[in-house]
């Protein structure tokens, strides 16, 4: 089969897998790898800041904590992804990014010159969390997509990086800010989301399609193009021919399958993912933001300490760790540790506060903070596995729909997280129900969720359809 004729002639022969992983795997991305990287961190950046503000972190703004105000932010990501599953198969990726970033300037915007109305700010949390959900799907389908298969781990996992850094740099603000200053906290928020939006929207020009996007309109021509421009300067004719080839097996396989045959190989996974990014919303909540306060209150005797700053950085710092090592470790074995490790510490917390009258008592309430910070660095390498195994685990015409399913889930937790126990305080109560659950789905998952580094999408998707997968390629 010979495919489009620029910029070189290309003609494809069929080669084998081995051949196939081990040549794609040399290939490195170009411009693509400054786009995924600085887009994703900036406009995630932006809506963790966000979601921290939702999670406690509203402290010295003005605005009341209502439950709306709290969970407004995630029901605006659920419109996101709801849209988003819908449009993303017959839209051009750069239009979700521009669309996200412009609605996080708008978000910005109104923070900046609206701090103190507490209708404008909840409007404000709505648009922002509408261009997260947006670009969340867009985001993870597009580079697992055009990512190299020996770093799809590492490209995907900047969603969740960038999220830790604008929960840290939200947390750090709000925990230390002096209300004496002459600006409002909101209107600082605001000014960084602004800044976060035009670094975004320029560097918008280093972005390149993915050839999956075109060869699913059977247009080679373009998807040719955009192999060319994803690949390194130093790829030469035959790397293009490889991962082009592999671009055409996958999306051949993916729409000779009816949607029957799809549904029914997706369950297994779908539950996989269930599962898997679930427990993302456990990892940081408004319980362990109040918990983080009261022992912080309790073992420093003032909130403007140490300990809160290392427990935000902690989070990002573990998503950095996993940036470098996943493609290296497995993404199996850096969430099978981070998730075993955030429920053992979760228990830990749960048989401290077994005793109410613990938060008398400085010694406990000083052991209490430092699990928190330690649950915090493993939470931040568990959630960065999520993103690749969402862009891996589904049939390649219904993937948007469940990412969305998935993700509109995990808000749905968050929102009832904040409905449950906003206002109710039983730390022991949530740290022993979620720390069991953690416990069984380290059980389920440690059986049934495959490794799937240095494959191609194809083979992933194939392992991911397995029962059960207990030892690693």
């Amino acid at each position: 089969m010979t495919i489009g004729q620029y910029p070189r002639e290309v003609t494809i022969e069929v080669i084998s897998d081995t051949r196939h992983e081990s040549k794609l795997n040399g290939c490195c991305l170009n411009r693509q790898r400054l786009h995924n990287i600085i887009t994703g961190m900036v406009v995630f950046s932006y809506g963790g800041m966000d979601m921290a503000q939702g999670l406690g972190w509203n402290l010295y703004t003005g605005i009341p904590s209502s439950q709306q105000f709290q969970f407004s932010w995630f029901i605006g990501v659920i419109i996101g992804a709801l849209f988003g599953c819908m449009t993303v198969s017959h839209l051009p990726k750069i239009f979700f990014y521009c669309l996200a970033i412009l609605l996080q300037l708008i978000d910005a915007i109104i923070c900046v010159s609206a701090p103190y109305n507490y209708n404008a700010m909840v409007a404000a949390r709505y648009i922002g969390g509408i261009g997260i959900g947006l670009i969340t799907v867009a985001f993870i389908i597009h580079n697992s997509e055009v990512a190299p298969n020996n770093e799809r781990g590492k490209w995907c996992a900047v969603e969740q990086s960038g999220l830790g850094l604008g929960i840290a740099v939200q947390v750090i603000m709000d925990s230390m800010w002096d209300p004496a200053l002459p600006i409002g906290n909101n209107q600082v928020h605001g000014i960084i989301g602004i800044v976060f939006a035009i670094v975004g929207l320029a560097i918008l020009i280093l972005s390149v399609e993915s050839p999956i996007f075109y060869l699913r309109r059977n247009d080679a021509r373009k998807a040719n193009t955009c192999q060319w421009e994803l690949l390194d300067k130093k790829a030469n004719t035959e790397d293009c021919k490889l991962a082009f080839e592999e671009n055409n097996l996958y999306v051949a396989e993916g729409t000779s399958e009816t949607l029957i045959h799809e549904l029914t190989v997706a369950m297994v996974p779908f539950f996989k993912m269930f599962l898997c990014r679930c427990l993302v919303a456990f990892s940081f909540s408004l319980p362990l933001t109040d918990t983080i306060i009261t022992s912080t209150l309790a073992w420093q005797g003032t909130m403007y300490s140490w300990p809160i700053i290392v427990w935000r950085l902690l989070r990002w710092i573990g998503t950095l760790i996993a940036f470098f090592i996943i493609d290296r470790l497995g993404r199996k074995f850096l969430s099978m540790l981070g998730l075993i490790c955030m429920a053992g510490l979760m228990l830990g917390m749960a048989g401290i506060y077994n005793n109410l009258s613990i938060v008398n008592y400085q010694v406990q309430m000083g052991q209490v903070c430092q699990i928190c910070m330690a649950f915090q660095i493993f939470a931040g390498m568990f959630v960065s596995s999520t993103p690749v195994y969402l862009g891996e685990a589904f049939p390649l015409r219904i993937k948007p729909y469940l990412i969305a399913a998935i993700v509109i889930m995990e808000q749905l937790i968050h929102i009832i997280v904040i409905v449950t126990f906003g206002r109710n305080g039983n730390f022991y109560q949530y740290f022993l129900g979620v720390g069991i659950v953690m416990v069984i789905c380290f059980l389920i998952l440690l059986v049934m969720l495959p490794e799937t580094r240095n494959m191609t999408l194809r083979q992933a998707g194939h392992r991911f359809r397995r029962l059960h997968d207990v030892f690693a390629h």
